[in-house]
């Protein structure tokens, strides 16, 4: 039902992951980061828990490699889950159960890991990776955005996907960037628009955050 792609931004140490299913609100139970540890993505029949067992593990410390066998180690039902995961060095890792639904893969390379299950093909998860890849001078939100939208141009889903979501980690406990689009005709169309909206304006919340002396006008009614 779901297809991401989960990375790294290694001039920034940002992690991210841009993901799409058929099913509403992918981005509420799916995604998962956490500033200077890592990402990972929890798919297939979702357990959410396993994103917050991965990252503690690689706030330890572990690879992602390691950080998802332990937590794969704790799942009790191991052969329902689907997962990725990426730390702040080292090879990202995936996982797929056995009973991962129909046409599934997953791919890892040198900054990203893509999974998906329910495909129309299994060249998808090599697709999205390479859409992350090719271009990493670009900014993490806008080559995870590529990397999805490869995926959905090399076949994607079986079925029509229906929401999709865009999460960003940098330095802050807080993501700079959590757009989602929970139930729509063409969500990774209007992720696109959202993402394009938002880009430009991403870092002034975040000076408005941690100094807001320096940020610029509001554009409010009322600020002078």
């Amino acid at each position: 039902m779901t297809f991401s792609v989960t990375g790294r931004c290694v001039r920034t140490g940002a992690f991210g992951i841009a993901i799409t299913t058929s099913s509403i609100a992918v981005a509420s139970r799916c995604v998962w980061g956490r500033a200077g540890a890592g990402a990972v993505a929890t798919q297939n029949i979702t357990n959410p828990l396993i994103g917050t067992w991965g990252l503690d593990f690689m706030a330890q410390g572990k690879s992602a490699k390691d950080a998802l066998g332990a937590a794969m180690a704790r799942e009790k039902f191991p052969d329902f889950r689907q997962v990725a995961m990426i730390g702040k060095s080292g090879p990202p890792a995936f996982y797929e159960g056995k009973g991962t639904l129909a046409t599934h893969c997953g791919h890892a390379a040198k900054d990203s890991v893509a999974i998906g299950n329910l495909l129309a093909n299994t060249d998808i998860a090599k697709a999205m990776t390479g859409g992350f890849e090719a271009n990493p001078e670009l900014q993490i939100g806008e080559r995870l955005m590529r990397g999805l939208e490869a995926g959905l141009a090399a076949g994607g889903e079986m079925s029509p996907v229906k929401s999709a979501g865009l999460f960003i980690v940098t330095e802050h406990a807080w993501p700079i960037c959590d757009l989602r689009v929970d139930w729509a005709d063409g969500p990774i169309g209007e992720l696109r628009r959202n993402w394009n909206a938002f880009e430009p304006q991403m870092m002034m919340y975040v000076t408005r955050a941690i100094d807001p002396p320096a940020a610029k006008s509001y554009g409010v009614a009322g600020d002078p």
